[in-house]
């Protein structure tokens, strides 16, 4: 199938470039499968002792070449995170799409402990940076284009785009109380899991950028503020970790609808192959539309 043929990337579409970056790769892929389907798809290979990653985009491929060189400096550090797999060049690209292979970690299933991944984010925040340039971190940057892709109604994508446009006004008056560096980009429970000894890896390092520090903290305050995903004692432990609690911090809302807004977007990629995704896309906006509670977000 080349390039021009494929209209849409849905499972069989990336499990198809999967199998032949596998190749290319030296890799044999046995015991394929899909974990979830977003930016990238993610795969178990080899009975889940690699995971590859499968770019959405060709234009992923910077942020890719950029998840490689952070993990080989994180590495270099003694960090604990993701580990590339294969001696193989990465990322080895398919038709444009850039596809990555990692050490599996456990069954891709046992988290870290909150308190653990305050920790952990807090040291890595303490790191002395990269040895390379990271890019700026821009929030609203995948919102467009997630937006001009996705299926779904006119009045919603008209909806989403224009509260989009309010918050970004919004997040120009923030005032940051933490220093800026280097960031996670997307530090949440789903992205430190353990490995075969027990323990804690982060993993997903394609959205490391440079930024308000407040923006790696946000996502574990509001899985248990707006989603009750983390108990109090949960979140309490994470905030101890870290040794900064966002929710008492002024622009936290601000935060909060940001990453509900980017949360809704990164669904909306899925609506049109998925009708359960479809109509959580519709129910994630209804909830944004009239303020009502979030704890209905079923996890994706």
């Amino acid at each position: 199938m080349t390039t021009h043929e494929r209209t849409a990337f849905d499972s069989a579409a990336a499990e198809d470039i999967l199998l032949r970056a596998c190749a290319l790769a030296g890799l044999v892929a046995d015991g394929v499968e899909m974990v979830r389907l977003g930016d990238h798809a993610v795969f178990r290979v080899a009975g889940g002792r690699v995971v590859s990653r499968v770019g959405r985009h060709a234009d992923r491929l910077p942020s890719v070449r950029r998840e490689v060189a952070v993990a080989r400096w994180l590495e270099a550090v003694d960090y604990p995170s993701a580990r590339l797999a294969t001696d193989a060049e990465q990322p080895v690209v398919v038709e444009g799409h850039p596809v990555t292979f990692w050490g599996g970690l456990a069954d891709g299933e046992k988290y870290a402990s909150t308190r653990e991944m305050g920790e952990l984010l807090r040291r890595l925040h303490g790191l002395e940076p990269p040895p390379f340039d990271l890019p700026e971190l821009h929030p609203f940057d995948k919102v467009k284009k997630r937006l001009e892709g996705a299926e779904i109604r006119v009045e919603t994508r008209t909806y989403l785009a224009g509260l989009a446009e309010e918050l970004t006004a919004e997040y120009r008056k923030l005032d940051f109380v933490l220093p800026p560096g280097h960031l996670h980009g997307d530090f949440n429970i789903g992205n430190v899991l353990r490995d075969a000894e027990g323990r804690p890896r982060v993993i997903d390092l394609d959205g490391f950028a440079r930024g308000p520090r407040e923006w790696d903290l946000i996502q574990t305050a509001m899985y248990y503020d707006s989603f009750g995903w983390h108990t109090e004692a949960e979140y309490t432990d994470f905030a101890d970790g870290y040794g900064f609690d966002i929710r008492r911090w002024p622009g936290y809302t601000v935060l909060r609808s940001i990453r509900e807004l980017l949360m809704v977007t990164w669904l909306s990629q899925n609506a049109g192959a998925d009708a359960r995704a479809a109509a959580e896309v519709e129910k994630r906006v209804e909830t944004l539309r009239s303020g009502s509670s979030r704890r209905g977000w079923a996890p994706f």
